[in-house]
């Protein structure tokens, strides 16, 4: 039986819709749920338990994704291992396809869904900027940025020997190879993106800051395995060749730029006090 372990803090809002989503049309014994409410001062438990006993609730008073994460594992039941953010969308049909895929004749390690990014009612800023970020190389093929990642036993061993980091996902996304690691495009997640540029830059100063604690324990020989070296950054050779197969891409590189040279500046802050607990949430995203 595959375990859905999701760690949710202060997410009465959103977790209800994943919760339907996921056990829409599914067998009371498929899929072992897990929703780990951690630091929570709303309902969040109140929703999660809503669903009924297909949803185990697990309850910490320690506001931490990364403890939440391995709470959930010490409750979790069997493998393969989905891992579910909150605030994401994910279906009852591609969380089969990411089992099947860790459990397959030919298996890989990791794997994780196709991203969605609905762009309504997001601003022209918001929208230019993940015109770029979603056609950067990086992001099409790492794991990391899509709230939902799947392991297998072996692969969990893996992400289970990484220390906490802010950037879990991106973290996670590196520790395995391009041939150990697996986009799935017949499973598909809805993310929602911030709606305005202030949130937009909350986001990325997070993102920020949590490459530079990555890259930091990286340095520190805390990171082992392929996830030692690698490193998902963009480089100004990814940006020309995007320029180069769409010059009508100008104005939104632009966007790009300027938010991720404003993000690095604000970040620089955190990064220099190394402030990797701060987290800078976007509550846009979460509204209806």
């Amino acid at each position: 039986m595959p375990s859905i372990v999701i760690p949710a803090h202060n997410e009465e809002r959103t977790l209800g819709r994943l919760l339907t989503g996921l056990l829409h049309g599914t067998a009371e014994d498929e899929f072992d749920v897990l929703v780990v409410c951690n630091g929570c001062t709303d309902a969040t438990a109140s929703v999660a338990a809503a669903h009924g006993p297909r949803v185990r609730v697990v309850e910490t008073p320690v506001p931490s994704k990364h403890h939440a994460l391995r709470l959930g594992d010490a409750h979790a039941r069997g493998f393969p291992r989905i891992y579910v953010d909150a605030d994401v969308e994910l279906g009852a049909a591609d969380a089969r396809e990411l089992a099947a895929v860790l459990a397959g004749p030919d298996p890989v390690l990791a794997a994780a869904p196709e991203r969605h990014l609905p762009m309504t009612g997001c601003t022209w800023p918001v929208r230019a900027y993940y015109r770029v970020w979603q056609r950067l190389p990086a992001v099409r093929d790492g794991l990391f940025g899509r709230g939902v990642i799947a392991v297998s036993g072996a692969g969990h061993a893996r992400i289970a020997a990484l220390p906490p980091l802010m950037a879990d996902d991106l973290a996670a996304s590196l520790a395995f190879t391009e041939r150990e690691r697996a986009v799935v495009r017949t499973a598909r997640v809805v993310v929602r993106p911030p709606r305005t540029w202030p949130d937009l830059i909350r986001r990325r100063v997070r993102a920020a800051t949590s490459t530079a604690q990555l890259e930091q324990e990286q340095k520190e020989s805390k990171v082992e395995g392929p996830a030692a070296h690698a490193t998902a950054r963009t480089g100004t050779a990814d940006l020309r060749a995007l320029l180069r197969a769409d010059p009508a891409l100008l104005p939104a590189l632009l966007v790009f730029l300027t938010a991720a040279l404003v993000a690095r500046r604000a970040a620089r802050r955190a990064i220099k006090s190394r402030d990797f607990e701060t987290w800078l949430r976007d509550d846009s995203s979460r509204q209806d």
